[in-house]
């Protein structure tokens, strides 16, 4: 299993080119190929979430205490006393820091359900509402989160899997397989409210055709294979 220094480094040099590359492209502005950079390097740490000892954990929920916090004081601000909204953001964070925290830890298990493609797919569906509704970032650029952080979460899982392998000693570990996996099939009832989680977060997601727009380029055909024959047939004339 890859460390939590080489999650974020992989996840941060895939990631930090390819927003890159969509704004070279005109998909993307500055702001937001570095909001995408920056998702895609968090969603190296997600899977790692449900491992009690790990630095993955613990910077999530500093971060997610953090949001919380931010959120207390937004919505109480102008209806409390400065001190009060102050005490109630520190007990938020606190709240979430800790108890939340520990509750986590006692019903997750390191490399169960989170540790998989559809945990992967669950934490985009809620990135997207989340920045859309909660950070009112544009439609677009809430589904372009949501899309790095499914990036960042799914090379953490292919590089767990390849640490799983001794090229040296040409061995393959006991825990080749429990990374890269669709769901933790043991787990029905955990697999099941990701699936929720997955629903809840596309319901409350806005509308994407802001990025089918940017594959307006897609042939109108009957069929993919009708457009593929069509530029095969076209290749010659390249040459000539």
């Amino acid at each position: 299993m890859a460390d939590f220094k080489t999650h974020v480094t992989v996840a941060a040099i895939l990631s930090a080119p390819m927003a890159a590359s969509a704004f070279i492209l005109g998909y993307a502005n500055m702001n937001d190929a570095i909001l995408y950079a920056l998702a895609g390097t968090l969603g190296g740490l997600l899977p790692d979430i449900d491992a009690d000892d790990s630095a993955a954990i613990r910077l999530i929920f500093r971060l997610f205490g953090a949001l919380v916090a931010g959120l207390v004081i937004a919505f109480s601000m102008g209806k409390l006393l400065h001190w009060q909204v102050l005490a109630l953001a520190i007990v938020s964070y606190l709240v979430v820091r800790f108890p939340i925290q520990w509750m986590f830890e006692q019903f997750t298990v390191h490399r169960g359900t989170l540790h998989s493609v559809l945990a992967n797919s669950m934490f985009a569906a809620l990135a997207v509402p989340t920045a859309y509704h909660l950070f009112a970032l544009e439609a677009k650029t809430a589904w372009g989160i949501g899309g790095f952080i499914f990036l960042g979460a799914t090379i953490h899982l292919v590089l767990d899997e390849l640490y799983s392998i001794e090229l040296s000693g040409m061995r393959i570990k006991r825990s080749f397989g429990t990374a890269m996996k669709l769901t933790d099939w043991g787990e029905p009832l955990a697999s099941v409210l990701l699936v929720l989680g997955c629903a809840v977060g596309y319901w409350f997601s806005p509308s994407a055709d802001a990025w089918l727009d940017v594959f307006a380029w897609w042939p109108e055909h009957d069929t993919l294979a009708t457009w593929l024959v069509q530029e095969l047939k076209a290749l010659p004339s390249l040459w000539s």
